[in-house]
């Protein structure tokens, strides 16, 4: 949730944290602070509201404004989601405690301490006075109570007295050329740059940097240090690096760098107002990427490396379980219909938060695919080893290389859709749906597809990337329409088969952005209940694409037109009775019914984000959500 940005090197600091900070904005955060440390000791700099604020108190502008910037180059930063405590100056961090031989420990974190309150009420008979509501002070005084000289000791022996998750960095004056810093199940990366490090909890803020990092693992800990070789040169003298990783027990232990996949360029907005548009518009492209190399025109196949070692427990396998939250849940729900349809093999779709606790049955050669944009869901994760601990084979489909779901599953496949900064999912939810189409494909041609019906799909795939492009040409349109109904506060999107998930994806995203009231259900399920709120001009989103059930949601369009309500439907091109009845069209290609989700969805993304700018929103930066939820 929250964002990590960490330096130890031979640059000015200040700016670079800054920067840093300003790349970690889209994952959502109430408040930021920083501390930098130099040979005369740490300065500490918190606020409330927009990384902005505090880079006006750290940095003078061009026309001086009488602020003394921080000076070093040592420093971590942190931009603050609130969980325990208000958002406010005191509960932003870093935290900072001094210690009994009057240096200064500062700590940044992610996660939630646990057992913080037993902790607290120890160190509280110990004689510490606390000034803030959060459970990362405590962790702050601890490690200061533990400090006798050795940071990375402090740190390790802290780290095994508490229990949660954690990604931390920790800064001390007494040693300003080193950054101590630990991870438990949430993601911290280290990128090693020239005669420097940058610690961060995202790529987006080492990508400036270096392309190349190293993640640590749970329950390990880095100590990083730079300095000049010789303290009597001059500035810009030789400098030495140091890095050494080891377990909170103090067990060595190595780590592969790896190339980050993603560039600078990606996470840049461009021409654009914001991501959310810019993702929404890159999603031919997108999809073009996820297909590539999996799609063996020669031989009609599918090709998934990343199953290979695990295609025969696939086939053998009698009941897949998806996962996730929010919209890759929705994905998962997709994947539930494809899997029964076109694999011919049971198939649950569920909320990660709720398996975990309800004593899930794991059947032998039960499969779970945990889904996940960031890969480092917490919800989802736990509900993996949930699964895993009671047997299942765990396969992922995740978007960032190198996360915890991509290390902790036997198999999986990425998306390839490059990174998504805007919060509200979108080219996310497109390729997880693409990937869980081949996954299905893959499957089925090993039991029941027969391949005239996988050559089919395939062609019908790869014409995917022109037909959202044909989809984005209406944005205007779309627009035009939202525009005369985005006073409305209360709005319904229907549909049914494989359209019902987008039903909940399309309200789901008009709730994030645009804050209107929205509820997605099956189309038949209206008239038992829901069908109650209609009055005049409430606005009703039906998915009535010609298929299977068309006559059926023409049937409830009818139902709701009779009530009053405004209809806004998304409708197969060329379909002409659907004008007869509906207020707003938006037309999408003529698909097979397993992809429609992938081009229906597309109209409904653009209602969510023309709501919101002509509601005049933050669309990048909704209230109350963060972009990777790292914590339950």
């Amino acid at each position: 949730m929250c964002g990590i940005v960490g330096y130890v090197g031979n640059k000015s600091v200040t700016p670079l944290l800054i920067e840093g900070l300003k790349r970690l904005e889209y994952r959502g955060y109430d408040s930021a602070g920083i501390a930098v440390v130099n040979d005369h000791g740490m300065r500490v700099s918190r606020s409330v509201g927009r990384v902005s604020v505090l880079e006006s108190n750290v940095m003078p502008t061009d026309g001086g404004n009488g602020v003394e910037p921080f000076d070093g180059c040592l420093g971590i930063a942190h931009t603050r989601w609130a969980t325990h405590g208000e958002p406010s100056e005191a509960n932003a961090h870093p935290h900072t405690c001094q210690t009994r031989c009057g240096n200064t420990v500062a700590v940044v974190h992610n996660g939630i301490i646990e057992n913080y309150a037993t902790l607290r009420q120890y160190l509280t008979k110990k004689g510490y006075h606390f000034t803030s509501e959060t459970d990362t002070e405590v962790l702050a005084v601890l490690i200061a109570e533990l400090y006798e000289g050795d940071l990375e000791s402090a740190v390790q022996t802290a780290l095994r007295e508490v229990r949660g998750a954690y990604a931390i960095a920790v800064v001390c004056n007494r040693e300003p050329h080193t950054l101590v810093c630990a991870r438990k199940g949430s993601p911290l990366l280290i990128g090693l740059a020239d005669k420097s490090y940058v610690v961060a909890s995202d790529a987006s803020a080492i990508i400036e940097h270096t392309t190349q990092a190293i993640t640590l693992d749970d329950y390990q800990v880095a100590k990083l240090c730079a300095g000049m070789e010789d303290k009597t040169t001059a500035d810009g003298g030789p400098w030495s690096v140091d890095f050494k990783t080891t377990t909170i027990d103090n067990l060595p232990v190595t780590h592969e760098v790896r190339e980050l996949e993603i560039g600078l360029e990606q996470i840049e907005l461009g021409d654009y107002p914001h991501y959310m548009l810019k993702e929404i518009m890159e999603q031919p492209e997108s999809i073009r990427n996820c297909l590539r190399g999996r799609i063996d025109q020669r031989e009609n196949r599918v090709v998934l490396g990343g199953l290979g070692e695990v295609s025969r427990q696939l086939v053998h396998a009698k009941r897949f379980i998806l996962t996730g939250q929010g919209t890759a849940y929705h994905a998962g729900l997709i994947g539930e219909y494809l899997i029964q349809d076109l694999a011919k093999t049971p198939a649950h779709s569920e909320y990660a938060s709720e398996f975990r606790y309800r004593n899930p049955l794991i059947e032998e050669n039960t499969a779970i695919i945990a889904i996940s944009q960031s890969g480092e869901t917490a919800d989802t994760l736990a509900a993996l080893h949930e699964a895993k601990d009671r047997g299942a084979l765990a396969l992922g489909v995740v978007n960032t290389a190198g996360s915890t779901i991509s290390r902790e599953t036997d198999a999986g496949v990425y998306l390839h859709v490059g990174p998504e900064i805007g919060v509200a999912s979108t080219k996310a939810f497109v390729g997880q749906v693409v990937v869980l189409t081949l996954m299905t494909l893959y499957l089925g041609r090993r039991k029941f597809l027969s391949q005239e019906a996988l050559q089919s799909h395939l062609a019908q795939l790869e014409r995917l990337p022109q037909h959202i492009a044909t989809v984005l040409e209406q944005s205007d349109h779309i627009r035009g329409c939202v525009e005369r109904w985005v006073d409305r506060d209360n709005w319904l999107f229907l549909g049914r088969g494989y359209n019902y998930p987008v039903a909940l994806e399309g309200a789901l995203k008009l709730k994030e952005i645009s804050y209107i009231h929205a509820e997605g259900m099956p189309a038949a399920e209206m008239k038992h209940g829901p069908i109650a709120l209609i009055d005049d001009g409430m606005p009703v989103v039906f998915i009535a694409t010609q298929g299977s059930q068309y006559d059926k949601v023409m049937s409830n369009i009818e139902e709701v037109k009779a009530r009053g309500g405004t209809i806004i439907a998304v409708a197969t091109q060329g379909d002409r009775e659907i004008h007869r009845y509906a207020d707003s069209v938006f037309e999408v290609p003529d698909v097979p019914e397993a992809l429609q989700p992938l081009v229906t969805v597309i109209p409904l993304q653009l209602v969510a984000y023309h709501a919101a700018v002509l509601r005049g929103l933050d669309v990048d930066k909704p209230r109350n959500l963060a972009k990777s939820v790292t914590v339950e």
